[in-house]
């Protein structure tokens, strides 16, 4: 095997388990320490891995490439279809909390429930909801980012002990055994409270945030208790939600049972 089919089939193990280490790639791929080594070195030069004592991990992701609005426009279909499910489990009388997140946005849009009362902290969805006249609004307090569009900060998390929800709606920057993580510490710590206050905690994401690891962990996946996504996760994914007793739904799943 040749060092750059190693490298494609390293990178596909650190996807799926996080981390390697020099014994795992010797016994993987039947190579010598100084082999295992080499890789390692040049997938560092390359930027895929950080090296670790006697192994390596996949870099942490601390900033996302596309402001609130831009990524507003770049949403995939699948997004709006995640969305779509996540509003149709939105009941009459529910006191709900959805954080600031365009996933989350686009199912405020699609809300049709009413006499419910939402908690967030996303001054957009705050104003999509505004227009709905059978939705109670309560926009938490804080400073603002303005890149991203959320509140934050000790006032936001202090307001949240006011609050006790039916559920929560988390849009997911990255999902891994390790749990939920995002780049921003500040939205982190809301979500964290949030989290805190709710009976039910759905998160909403695409296939794409499986195997990502941000910046800032806000909970293990013992804290979710759905997960709203477009396509199942690799086997080991699917082995450490159900370890963690995590419900699975899949858009394409749902829709062809209907």
């Amino acid at each position: 095997m040749f060092q750059e089919e190693r490298i494609a089939a390293i990178m596909e193990h650190l996807k799926q388990h996080e981390r390697i280490d020099i014994k795992e790639i010797c016994r993987l791929f039947d190579v010598s320490r100084d082999t295992a080594r080499r890789d390692l070195l040049k997938m560092e030069e390359l930027g895929l891995i950080l090296r670790t004592h006697g192994g390596a991990v996949l870099p942490k992701k601390t900033k996302e490439v596309y402001e609130y609005k831009e990524r507003l426009g770049r949403e995939s279909g699948e997004k709006h279809e995640i969305a779509n499910l996540a509003a149709s489990l939105i009941k009459t009388g529910d006191f709900i909390m959805m954080d600031a997140s365009t996933t989350v946005q686009f199912a405020a849009e699609q809300l049709s429930a009413e006499n419910i009362v939402v908690v967030t902290n996303s001054i957009d969805i705050a104003d999509v909801l505004s227009k709905k006249e059978k939705v109670r609004t309560c926009l938490l307090g804080g400073e603002l980012h303005s890149q991203h569009r959320f509140l934050f900060g000790q006032s936001t998390i202090a307001k949240l002990a006011d609050y006790h929800a039916n559920k929560l709606f988390l849009g997911a920057c990255g999902i891994t055994a390790n749990g939920l993580s995002y780049p921003h510490e500040e939205d982190g710590a809301v979500k964290r409270e949030m989290i805190r206050r709710a009976d039910q905690v759905i998160v909403l994401a695409d296939h794409t945030k499986f195997g990502e690891q941000m910046f800032y962990k806000i909970a293990e996946l013992d804290a979710v208790d759905l997960l709203i996504t477009d396509k199942k996760p690799n086997e080991a994914m699917m082995a450490t939600l159900i370890e963690h007793q995590v419900e699975l739904l899949v858009v394409s799943e749902v829709e062809s049972d209907d």
